[in-house]
């Protein structure tokens, strides 16, 4: 390829930023030429992915410890060995180049053990919510056929719809599990650990979309590469060899997207099964950054008590929007460390608001980081102005491949949409308004939920809240609130706060308190089961 001068002058200075951004990071440094041999031989053979990264860190670290969970410690040369092992059962059972194997854990070693050992198989993994219901469960295996089902012994009941070839249980919660299947403990912990031969192909990371309204779809993609990293590292300071705890859940983008910086930092994973806000913060004293979606702030700030976490740098949240002023409460109680990263399923990551950010506009998504493009078009695919709303497009070096049902997010001049509509401010700063799909026109004007659930979020007495739309026979749509409250505020005081923030048509015409609102894995508000509410004469209202 023959590039421009004025290309090559862009390509040369851009990867001039991209090493200095890993050298910040703590990434660049000596090692010695029998190490430097080693680590080329390892990404010549496995590449960037889970193989590659974690053989990486075996060669670079290994006695370093990896993973720390309910099980306690184990080293990354441990997880390489023990890798080797699995891989090889998993082969002797069928598992090849290009098959699928599903993984449905929570957070603890089995699901990192069982991602490498797949990597290095060249097989493909599917990453199951641990919060889907049985039938959606039923729907993606028949869809997705994998080889093996590799899940915590708690969810065997959900399964039990599914036709599952073979499956090896991942958490065992009692000595005598109910299902006899064997565990995955035992099948890397007896074989041969020696080094595998890498696979001809790299496998796929397959994470299913939220399933917040229809059946879960797969997006595939193959291993991110540098660019990736550098990106994320551009806009968020982690360094390495950090304590890192990650709270959310591996098998969402965001909580991955970590599992993955690891291997490049050599970070020490502290993982815990289940979320306990109280429990976090315990955990959390003495680590380096926090790994969170939004909802997992909103409790964690409910507890009381005295917390030391003067060691936390960086907190990121990622999964969905930061309701009202929830940014500045947590940098107030913890300090100026929260960095929110805004992106999707599809398109991985888009912009990333530091603390600063945050401090000026706390609902604000932030700016692009290294190597990421947004733009803001509309209906048409024009670019529109700063302060003008329209639909998000995204390019970077992690975009998806298409859905392994089929189908794919549009596509204009290379940028992906991202499924919701925003805008730029006038500093650059992105705000995403909401989904394309959620817009209501109420009485011929716009309506998007978003907003009125932030005004409705910086009520005192409101913990959570969430908007959707409903039919009305006089305005087309109108808004119906769903909230939960701590205090004593009623559905008028509630109409009248939005009333004195917010134009009248914005009003929701219902607001309806519950006790709390129905989310995922991930915290993402169900809004289906929402829109499935039956409004019975007084039940659930205000």
């Amino acid at each position: 390829m023959i590039l421009r001068p004025s290309a090559a002058l862009a390509k040369a200075v851009s990867a001039g930023s991209g090493v200095r951004v890993l050298a910040g990071s703590g990434v660049v440094k000596p090692f010695s030429p029998t190490v430097l041999a080693r680590l080329a031989k390892a990404v010549h053979a496995w590449g960037l992915g889970p193989a590659g990264g974690f053989t990486m860190l075996a060669t670079r670290y290994p006695d370093r410890v990896g993973i720390v969970d309910e099980l306690g410690e184990i080293t990354y040369g441990e997880i390489h060995r023990r890798t080797n092992v699995l891989a090889r059962a998993l082969a002797a059972r069928g598992v090849g180049e290009g098959d699928g194997v599903a993984v449905m854990c929570r957070n603890h070693r089995g699901f990192v053990e069982a991602t490498v050992a797949i990597a290095k198989l060249g097989a493909d993994a599917l990453y199951l919510n641990t919060a889907f219901a049985g039938p959606q469960l039923v729907d993606v295996l028949a869809r997705e056929k994998p080889r093996v089902v590799i899940h915590d012994e708690e969810f065997t009941g959900l399964l039990a719809g599914a036709e599952i070839e073979q499956r090896v249980i991942a958490w065992t919660d009692s000595e005598a599990p109910s299902l006899q299947a064997e565990t995955l403990d035992a099948l890397a912990t007896d074989g041969d650990d020696r080094d595998l031969t890498s696979p001809s192909r790299h496998g796929r990371i397959i994470i299913l979309t939220s399933g917040t309204t229809g059946t879960p779809k797969g997006a595939p993609r193959n291993e991110a590469g540098i660019d990736a990293a550098i990106s994320l590292l551009s806009r968020m300071p982690l360094k390495e060899g950090w304590r890192t705890h990650i709270a959310a859940p591996l098998f969402h983008t965001w909580g991955f997207a970590h599992l993955m910086l690891a291997m490049l930092l050599g970070s020490t994973m502290v993982l815990r099964r289940r979320f306990d806000p109280a429990e976090a913060l315990e955990v959390t004293q003495g680590c380096d950054s926090l790994v969170v979606i939004p909802v997992m702030l909103q409790r964690m700030l409910t507890v009381e008590g005295s917390f030391d976490l003067s060691s936390l740098q960086v907190v990121a949240s990622s999964g969905s929007a930061l309701p009202g002023d929830l940014a500045l409460e947590w940098m107030d109680r913890f300090g100026e460390n929260l960095y929110n990263i805004y992106g999707s399923t599809e398109v991985a990551y888009a912009s990333i608001a530091t603390p600063g950010d945050l401090r000026s506009a706390p609902t604000s998504a932030g700016k692009p980081p290294w190597g990421t493009v947004v733009r803001i078009l509309d209906p048409v695919g024009r670019e529109v102005p700063p302060g003008e709303p329209g639909r998000i497009f995204v390019g970077n070096s992690l975009l998806f491949e298409g859905y392994t049902g089929g189908g794919a997010k549009e596509v204009v001049d290379g940028l992906m949409s991202s499924g919701d509509v925003g805008r730029f401010d006038a500093e650059g700063r992105l705000y995403v308004e909401g989904r394309d799909d959620e817009m209501i026109v109420s009485g011929g004007e716009n309506v998007f939920p978003k907003e009125v659930e932030d005004c409705l979020a910086r009520h005192p007495d409101v913990v959570e809240v969430a908007c959707v739309g409903v039919d009305d026979p006089e305005f087309g749509k109108r808004l119906r609130a769903f909230v939960v409250v701590s205090g004593e505020a009623g559905e008028d005081d509630l109409k009248g706060w939005v009333k004195d923030h917010l134009a009248r048509f914005k009003v929701p015409r219902e607001i309806v308190v519950l006790p709390e609102l129905p989310r995922n894995a991930t915290g993402k508000v169900l809004k289906r089961e929402l829109l499935d509410w039956l409004d019975t004469a007084g039940e659930g209202t205000a």
